[in-house]
C-alpha cells in the first residue's frame, strides 16, 4: 500500500486520538515537575589476539521526562557521548487516550524484539548481542500506538509507522514507502513472558522484513532468556539471515547491608549470526557482507554497588567462531571487558 493511502487513514487515527486525549484532559492533581535521568558508562578491552585495549566511553545519556497532564507527557534523551559521538535519541509527545491507550509522536526507538529494546542501563553485559547491535538495531521518526489489555494475563500491543530516514536525515526526506514494526508481549504467570515482533524497513533500494521470537523467566534472581530472529531482503537481493540470542544470569544478594557490594550476578550468552548485510549498496551497487558469520560464548560476573541496573561493574569475557574465509572487524574479537556503569 502506497504511502498517500496509509498517510490519509494515519492523519485521520492521530486526529481522532488527540481530540479524544483532549477531551479527557482534566489535569488536576498532576505532578508536572521534569524527571532527570542519566546513564554513564566507562569500559577497558583488552584483545590479546592483537595485543592491544582501550579505554572507552560507551554512553553518556541524559533524559528529560515527565508529565504536562494526565494526558500529556514527554521524553527528550540526548547521548553526550555515543562511542564519542553526539546523537540525540529519543525526542517524542506522548497522548495517553486512556489508562490503556497510548499515541507517541516523534523519535524514537522502533517496537521490536525484547534485547535492542533495551536501554544501556538495562542490559545483563557489557557489550550488546548481535541482534541488538547488527541485526535489528532500529530507531527511526515516526508514531505508534501502544495498547496494553488484560488482568489474569497482560498483553501489551505496540505498532507505528516510521519514516525510516533514521534519526539525522529528516528535513528533506519524502518516501512513498513507509515503514512498519509492530511488537506483541504476553505477560505470562510465575515470571514468564513472550515477546513477538515483525518490522518492515527500506534502508536503500528495496524492502527488508524482520521477524523475531522470543521468550524469558525472571523470578527476580534468576533471569534466563532465548531470541531468534530472522531477516529477508526483497528479490533475493541478499541471502536470508539468522541471528540467535540465549543467556541466562542468577543473582546472589549480599545479606550484610553495611559491604559496599550489594549483590553478585555470574552469567554466560551465546549468540550467532550468518553473513549480515545493512540493506545498503556497497561501491558495486549490490548488497555486500557487512557483518561476517559468527557466534560467540560470553561469560562473566556483574557486582552490583546498589539496586541492579543502577551501579554496576561488569566484568566479562568474549570468545568469537568465525566461518572460514570471514574477515574479523577490528573490534570483534576475543576480548576481555571490564565496565562501570552508573544511572542516576
Amino acid at each position: 500500500m502506497k504511502i498517500s493511502t496509509l498517510s490519509k487513514y494515519a492523519v485521520a487515527v492521530a486526529v481522532s486520538l488527540i481530540a479524544a486525549a483532549t477531551l479527557q484532559a482534566a489535569d488536576d492533581g498532576v505532578d508536572r515537575s521534569p524527571e532527570i535521568n542519566g546513564t554513564v558508562r566507562g569500559k577497558y578491552e583488552y584483545q590479546p589476539q592483537i595485543e592491544a585495549g582501550r579505554f572507552q566511553v560507551r554512553n553518556a545519556r541524559v533524559s528529560i521526562s515527565g508529565d504536562l497532564s494526565r494526558v500529556v507527557s514527554y521524553k527528550a534523551e540526548i547521548d553526550l557521548c555515543d562511542e564519542g559521538v553526539l546523537k540525540m535519541l529519543d525526542a517524542y509527545a506522548r497522548f495517553n487516550i486512556t489508562p490503556n491507550l497510548h499515541f507517541t509522536i516523534g523519535q524514537m526507538r522502533v517496537p521490536f524484539t525484547i534485547d535492542a529494546h533495551r536501554s544501556p542501563h538495562q542490559q545483563y553485559f557489557a557489550n550488546r548481542s548481535f541482534i541488538a547491535k547488527e541485526v535489528g538495531n532500529v530507531r527511526d521518526v515516526g508514531a505508534q500506538l501502544s495498547w496494553n489489555f488484560g488482568k489474569a494475563v497482560p498483553v501489551v500491543i505496540t505498532a507505528g509507522l516510521f519514516n525510516g530516514s533514521g534519526l539525522t536525515n529528516q528535513k528533506d526526506f519524502w518516501t512513498d514507502n513507509i515503514n512498519f514494526s509492530a511488537k506483541a508481549q504476553v505477560i505470562l504467570p510465575y515470571g514468564f513472558n513472550v515477546v513477538l515482533s515483525a518490522q518492515k524497513i527500506r534502508p536503500d533500494h528495496i524492502n527488508v522484513m524482520m521477524y523475531a521470537a522470543g521468550a524469558f523467566y525472571d523470578d527476580g534472581r534468576l533471569h534466563a532468556e532465548a531470541e531468534y530472529l530472522y531477516k529477508t531482503y526483497a528479490g533475493g537481493a541478499f541471502n536470508d539471515v539468522y541471528s540467535f540470542d540465549g543467556f541466562v544470569s542468577y543473582r546472589f544478594p549480599i545479606a550484610d547491608g553495611r559491604k559496599a557490594v550489594k549483590s553478585i550476578s555470574p552469567l554466560v550468552r551465546y549468540d550467532s549470526m550468518n553473513d549480515h548485510s545493512d540493506g545498503v549498496r556497497n561501491a558495486q551497487g549490490v548488497l555486500g557482507i557487512d557483518d561476517y558469520a559468527r557466534s560467540r560464548i560470553t561469560g562473566g560476573v556483574t557486582i552490583s554497588l546498589g539496586t541492579p541496573f543502577v551501579s554496576d561493574i561488569r566484568l566479562n569475557y568474549e570468545k568469537y567462531f568465525y566461518r572460514e574465509g570471514a574477515v574479523p572487524d577490528v573490534s570483534e574479537q576475543d576480548k576481555f571487558v571490564i565496565e562501570f556503569m552508573v544511572r542516576f
